[in-house]
C-alpha cells in the first residue's frame, strides 16, 4: 500500500463518519427547516464523495482488503457520537471497537 492509498482509505473513511454525523444532526430537526435542509444535504454530499473514492479504491485492493478499514468507521462513529451527539458509550460497546480495531490491525498486517 502507498502512502497516498493510505490517504485515500482514510478520507473516504472519515467523510463516511462525518456523513453519519450530518445526517443524525438532519433527522434531529424538522424536515422543513433550513437546518435539516443544510445537514441533509451536507450528509448526503459527504457520502457521495466517500462511495466514490471508495469505488475507486475497489479497482486497486480486493474487498476483503478494504472492506475491514470500513469496519473502523463503527470505533470512530461511537466515539464522536459521544463527544458530539452525547450518546452514552457502554462497556459492550468498549470491547466491540476493541475487537473490530484487532481485526483491522490483523488484516492490515497481511
Amino acid at each position: 500500500m502507498t502512502p497516498f492509498s493510505a490517504l485515500l482509505i482514510f478520507v473516504a473513511l472519515i467523510l463516511f463518519v462525518l456523513a453519519q454525523l450530518f445526517l443524525k444532526h438532519a433527522m434531529e430537526d424538522d424536515l422543513r427547516s433550513a437546518r435539516f435542509k443544510k445537514n441533509f444535504a451536507v450528509g448526503l454530499s459527504t457520502m457521495t464523495v466517500s462511495f466514490f473514492i471508495t469505488l475507486g479504491l475497489l479497482q486497486h485492493f480486493e474487498l476483503s482488503y478494504l472492506y475491514p478499514f470500513q469496519g473502523l468507521s463503527v470505533v470512530i462513529i461511537s466515539l464522536l457520537a459521544a463527544a458530539i451527539l452525547r450518546e452514552k458509550l457502554t462497556p459492550r460497546l468498549f470491547f466491540g471497537a476493541a475487537l473490530i480495531s484487532a481485526g483491522v490491525v490483523l488484516v492490515s498486517l497481511s
